[in-house]
């Protein structure tokens, strides 16, 4: 028998719903979040589980497929059958259940079975990409703090770089003494902040260096160790998508559509998805356009887009393409090809 399950999962409880082809309830209970008590419960219906480890922890190994649970909560929205089930106007074969089975093939959700992969790439990776943006984040913060605070008394910073920067506000606070006690702690913290952000710096360009998928991606034009090891972290396994296009679409670089009787037109991006990828993206189709002076199909590509639309929706047109040609690349196991024309270079739809 086929089975269908649902785990609504919080820090403490996880509720268990497990539903048949038919769309029958079989099974509806709350259980501590604990992969040991999961498998327990769904043991006893006859659900198969292997042992599987994950960085250390037991996990879950369904032979099956997980469907992502923010997808179909969207789509599914403006059904008649989900309305009509939230409404409590519908059986249970009318509802959510019936229409995730249904319509989950037609509508193309992204699927991930299992655990997310350690080979290649270290466990630790998505980890430390997030730590290092929020220090660097922090970092700037406490240096516009001191610029704001001192350009109050009179006191401009101007241009300096990262390692003239203490010495430039110790030199502007020299005449006043009570303003320097003040800044002095900010400038400690400021310090400390450097010092660990070029620790997790460090570690991110060894992952990058020691994986092959992050050095191939970073063949491409914009894409430098940090966009390379985003990407890598947040896409995880390139089978989640049947389609390169699809991932434009899931980091939220394209169009979001809004449709009702008559009603029908598309507005900005819809930004959806992981918001540091997007970023990324964003930041390497920026530099492609205006930094790097070497020529590609890709860049000729956002220049047209540029002459036609503008500079800013050229950005965000390249982004997309650039996450559709990376994952290209990452199924296809080939490097970046410059020329259009080539016959190697990955085809994007």
């Amino acid at each position: 028998m086929v089975h269908f399950v649902g785990l609504d999962v919080s820090v403490k409880t996880t509720s268990v719903c497990v539903v048949d082809d038919a769309g029958k309830v079989i099974l509806e209970q709350k259980v501590p979040t604990d992969p040991a008590d999961i498998i327990a419960i769904l043991s006893s219906l006859g659900v198969s589980f292997g042992p599987d480890r994950h960085r250390g922890r037991a996990a879950l190994a369904v032979a099956g497929q997980c469907v992502d649970g923010g997808q179909p909560a969207g789509d599914l929205r403006g059904d008649a059958a989900y309305e009509g089930f939230a409404d409590g106007a519908a059986n249970q074969q009318d509802g959510p259940q019936r229409c995730a089975r249904d319509r989950a093939d037609d509508a193309g959700w992204p699927v991930q079975a299992g655990a997310r992969e350690d080979a290649g790439c270290p466990g630790t990776a998505d980890a430390a990409d997030h730590s290092r943006k929020l220090l660097q984040r922090k970092l700037l913060d406490v240096e516009s703090d001191l610029r704001g605070t001192l350009r109050n008394f009179g006191l401009k910073v101007g241009v300096v770089s990262g390692g003239r920067y203490e010495a430039r506000i110790r030199e502007l606070v020299a005449g006043f003494p009570r303003l320097a006690v003040i800044v002095e702690p900010l400038l400690s913290v400021r310090r400390v902040m450097r010092q660990q952000f070029a620790v997790l710096h460090k570690m991110l360009l060894d992952m990058v260096r020691a994986d092959p998928v992050c050095r191939r991606l970073m063949t491409a034009p914009g894409v430098g160790a940090v966009v390379a090891l985003t990407y890598r972290a947040t896409v995880d396994q390139p089978q989640r998508f049947v389609h390169s296009r699809a991932v434009g679409a899931h980091v939220g670089l394209t169009p979001k559509c809004y449709q009702s009787g008559e009603i029908d037109y598309e507005g900005g991006v819809s930004k959806c998805g992981d918001a540091l990828l997007r970023t990324m993206l964003y930041e390497a189709a920026h530099s492609l356009l205006t930094c790097n002076r070497k020529w590609s199909w890709l860049k000729a590509w956002g220049v047209r887009v540029a002459q036609r639309r503008g500079m800013r929706r050229a950005i965000v047109a390249v982004a997309r393409r650039l996450a559709v040609v990376l994952h290209r690349m990452w199924v296809d196991g080939s490097e970046f090809r410059w020329r259009k024309d080539s016959a190697a270079v990955p085809a994007v739809a």
